[in-house]
């Protein structure tokens, strides 16, 4: 990679991509936390009700526990994206591209699952400022990762 007038806004790119992830799973377990401890409490004799959803959220609207749950998983992935990016970046050549490429485009589908259910959680509309924080990181995210993926491409 004999251009390497990218590898600083990469680098960039990815620390602020690492940051920004680390937060969403920050925010994600703790809304994880808060839907184990206070859902659905079922003890012997009780039935279910009649509305039960096993992907329950006390905090939020009926997209909450799909967004919280796949807002986890991009943030898992997006974790590992970086990491084999700080990789990349450390060689910067052409065999160590494939490796954080394909895994920062698997990292940036999961974020674009977890955007598309935290624009159908903003439509509904109940929700508090931790899930409204955790839908603008993955709002920003899904942009910032593309941009990335386009910076370690444009090195090439």
């Amino acid at each position: 990679m004999a251009d390497t007038q990218m590898k600083p806004v990469a680098a960039l790119l990815l620390f602020l991509n690492f940051c920004m992830y680390v937060i969403v799973l920050g925010i994600g377990a703790w809304a994880m936390n808060r839907a184990i401890d206070y859902g659905f409490i079922i003890g012997p004799g009780f039935k279910l009700p009649a509305h039960f959803a096993p992907i329950y959220f006390p905090m939020g609207n009926a997209a909450t526990g799909f967004f919280v749950t796949f807002a986890m998983l991009a943030g898992v992935v997006g974790v590992a994206s970086a990491i084999a990016g700080l990789n990349h970046i450390r060689s910067w050549n052409a065999s160590s591209l494939p490796s954080a490429a394909s895994i920062a485009g698997v990292a940036w589908t999961f974020t674009l699952l977890a955007m598309g259910f935290a624009c159908k959680e903003i439509e509904l509309e109940i929700r508090n400022a931790h899930l409204r924080t955790m839908e603008a990181f993955l709002i920003i995210l899904t942009v910032t990762q593309l941009v990335y993926i386009a910076a370690i491409h444009g090195g090439a």
